[in-house]
């Protein structure tokens, strides 16, 4: 029997390389790399070339979205001296989710999820919220899910030493960098 098939939203390698496998046991997953975020644009594109990897290793059919980071700050711009976790990067799940949902639409797939929750920094319920709220507005199931819990976080970083994978040290935006 043919699993349902499932467009997964991937931040990264590192989240993927465990999210990707938990999605994988009960689906055919599409991967969605949608992160206009992501700052600078070498960054964005050594996390988009680490996720290629996780595609490669795991067998999973894998896009790119559109990288357009000044309609992103410009969307996150009111928010810009929020914390980390604070408002600003509510709005950033959703611009992200939303394009992932829009992209599971226009590919005919019934579901869509996201890899975000495997990263202890981000708030699996807010998250959650939005993609279920996302759903419902495109006529999609959305798939919930914490996978930091039961020690997803660590067998993501343990999986991703294993595949010899780059891991970053900040979320992505210019918001959260910090000199290392």
């Amino acid at each position: 029997m043919a699993k349902p098939p499932l467009l997964v939203h991937i931040c990264c390698a590192p989240d993927a390389a465990y999210g990707a496998t938990v999605f994988q046991r009960d689906h055919e997953v599409t991967g969605f790399f949608h992160n206009p975020n992501i700052w600078p644009s070498e960054e964005y594109d050594l996390r988009w070339m680490e996720t290629q990897k996780v595609e490669s290793r795991l067998g999973f059919r894998l896009m790119e979205g559109t990288y357009d980071p000044r309609d992103w700050e410009r969307r996150v711009a009111p928010f810009a001296a929020e914390p980390e976790k604070g408002r600003r990067c509510d709005v950033c799940y959703a611009l992200r989710l939303d394009a992932a949902a829009r992209k599971a639409c226009d590919l005919g797939l019934p579901a869509f999820a996201t890899v975000l929750t495997v990263s202890p920094w981000k708030k699996a319920e807010v998250i959650n919220r939005i993609g279920g709220r996302l759903g419902r507005k495109y006529g999609l199931r959305y798939l919930a899910a914490d996978l930091k819990k039961d020690g997803g976080f660590a067998r993501s970083v343990e999986i991703s030493r294993s595949f010899g994978l780059y891991r970053q040290k900040y979320c992505g935006c210019r918001f959260s960098w910090r000199p290392r």
